[in-house]
């Protein structure tokens, strides 16, 4: 069996909208991916948390995870990720029992330790001024007690959610996340559709640390890759640009909706620009069928991933569909 046929595939959303689109347009669209990908096969879905960014609708994570849910029958909905300094454990654990009882056996809860906004945004959500990024470790065992069994004497219960054991991942871009994911049992995603440039050594910091647990036996691995695949190379750069105007528009500070592609990004950004935007997208897979299988290949021949999650941004809605057939007939294929 080919590393394609035999690696898992997955979607990361995160209701980006157009330039002149709505929310309700994106939410629409959303929806539609998600089924579409289960038809055609893929393991899961997942929505970020992100806060004050024009563009983007996935704030309210957990409300457009039950959503997707309810639309499917069988693909995995979950997070990718809830930013656990801004909620209390409790309130996660319970919103996360509520769609496993709701869905059961298909949620997943992954979880960064980024605010996913700015200081400013962050102090909104009414996170305690005392609260860090340093608490994480303690964060996430109080969370993963909440969605354990009851323990004698224990006064506060998640209700839903104590004993719906909903799988935890740990999501990052640092050693870090990497280290603790290990040290914990628990499955992990690398973020290397945006911060790409620690992936190899993160992966060898998870397997090396790794200790088996009641979540996990064994390391598994999940890395997230920006994606799009045509029906011929010309046309799959010319689709990527959509996503590189949008990461040029995070570098200069503006509005996220996303842009029509064009034929060529030269004018539109400075030398320094075009550098910053390309650091983003070291494994990005980009090209038409044959160049996106070469490419899939030499990922997941080096970071040796249990399963591949798909970022992928496109001004209109039936290009990202015609993208994830392609990558379904070329795992389907072998």
């Amino acid at each position: 069996m080919s590393l394609i046929a035999s690696t898992p595939f997955s979607l990361l959303d995160l209701a980006h909208l157009r330039d002149n689109g709505s929310y309700a347009e994106a939410y629409a669209e959303l929806v539609d991916t998600a089924r579409e990908a289960e038809r055609l096969g893929y393991r899961r879905f997942w929505l970020a948390e992100h806060h004050n960014m024009d563009g983007i609708g996935s704030s309210a994570t957990a409300v457009l995870i039950g959503q997707v849910a309810a639309a499917t029958h069988h693909i995995r909905v979950g997070s990718g990720g809830i930013m656990l300094p801004n909620h209390p454990p409790l309130t996660v654990a319970e919103a996360f029992g509520t769609l496993a009882e709701l869905f059961p056996e298909r949620i997943d809860l992954g979880i960064g330790r980024a605010p996913g906004s700015d200081m400013a945004t962050a102090r909104a959500l009414r996170r305690r001024r005392d609260d860090s990024v340093d608490d994480f470790p303690e964060q996430l065992a109080e969370l993963q007690a909440f969605l354990g069994p009851a323990q004698a004497g224990q006064r506060v219960l998640a209700r839903p959610g104590c004993d719906t054991r909903v799988p935890v991942w740990l999501l990052g871009s640092s050693l870090f996340s990497a280290q603790l994911a290990g040290q914990r049992g628990l499955p992990y995603a690398f973020a290397a559709h945006f911060a790409p440039r620690h992936l190899i050594e993160a992966l060898h910091v998870y397997r090396a640390s790794f200790t088996p647990s009641e979540a996990l036996t064994e390391p598994y691995v999940a890395v997230a890759i920006p994606f799009a695949a045509a029906d011929t190379d010309e046309r799959a750069r010319t689709l990527f640009t959509t996503m590189q105007q949008s990461i040029l528009s995070l570098v200069r500070g503006e509005s996220l909706r996303l842009k029509p592609p064009v034929a060529s990004m030269e004018g539109l950004w400075t030398p320094g620009e075009r550098q910053s935007v390309d650091s983003f997208h070291d494994y990005a897979v980009v090209g038409g069928p044959d160049s996106v299988r070469e490419q899939l290949e030499a990922v997941i021949d080096l970071t040796g991933a249990d399963e591949l999650i798909f970022s992928s941004s496109f001004y209109h809605h039936q290009d990202r569909l015609q993208s994830l057939r392609i990558a379904a007939d070329l795992q389907h294929t072998g």
